[in-house]
C-alpha cells in the first residue's frame, strides 16, 4: 500500500504578473495589482509530497533528510530572497503566477527524484491562495 510523506519549507520572493505580448492597460485589467511596474512580493510556504512503498529495510518511504536537503538546494537557495522574474532563469520569459512557480518547482525536484515515487507540490502563495500540481 502507498505511504505519502511530506515535507514543509518556505520562501520568500518578488515577482510581478506581466504579459509581454499585451499593452499595459491589459496587464493592469488583468493582473491587478500583482501587476506593479516595481513588483511585489509573497512568503511562500511550499509542501512536497513523495508517496510510494514504505521500504522494508528503513521503514522510510523517503528520507525526510535528503527531500530536504534536495528542497533547499534546488528551491530554496535559487529563489528566496529573489525577484523572480529579474533574478532566475526559470522565469525569464515564463510568467511567474503560482501556477508557473508550482510547475517550475515539479520539474526541479522531478528531476532529482526517482520515477519510483510520485511527486505533488502544494504552493501557498498567500493563507487562503495555493495552487497544487499535478493537479488531482
Amino acid at each position: 500500500m502507498k505511504t505519502s510523506v511530506i515535507r514543509k519549507a518556505h520562501f520568500n520572493a518578488a515577482h510581478r504578473l506581466n504579459n509581454p505580448a499585451w499593452d499595459s492597460e491589459t496587464n493592469k485589467r488583468v493582473f491587478g495589482k500583482c501587476n506593479n511596474d516595481n513588483y511585489h512580493g509573497h512568503n511562500y510556504n511550499l509542501f512536497v509530497k513523495i508517496t510510494g512503498d514504505i521500504n522494508p529495510d528503513t521503514g522510510y518511504v523517503f528520507d525526510l533528510g535528503i527531500l530536504s536537503n534536495l528542497i533547499k538546494k534546488h528551491i530554496e537557495e535559487p529563489f528566496d530572497h529573489r525577484n523572480l522574474n529579474l533574478d532566475t532563469v526559470e522565469f525569464k520569459d515564463l510568467n511567474p503566477t503560482a501556477e508557473n512557480i508550482a510547475l517550475v518547482i515539479y520539474n526541479k525536484l522531478r528531476a532529482q527524484i526517482d520515477t519510483a515515487y510520485d511527486i505533488k507540490i502544494t504552493l501557498y502563495e498567500t493563507e487562503n491562495n495555493f495552487v497544487e500540481y499535478p493537479a488531482s
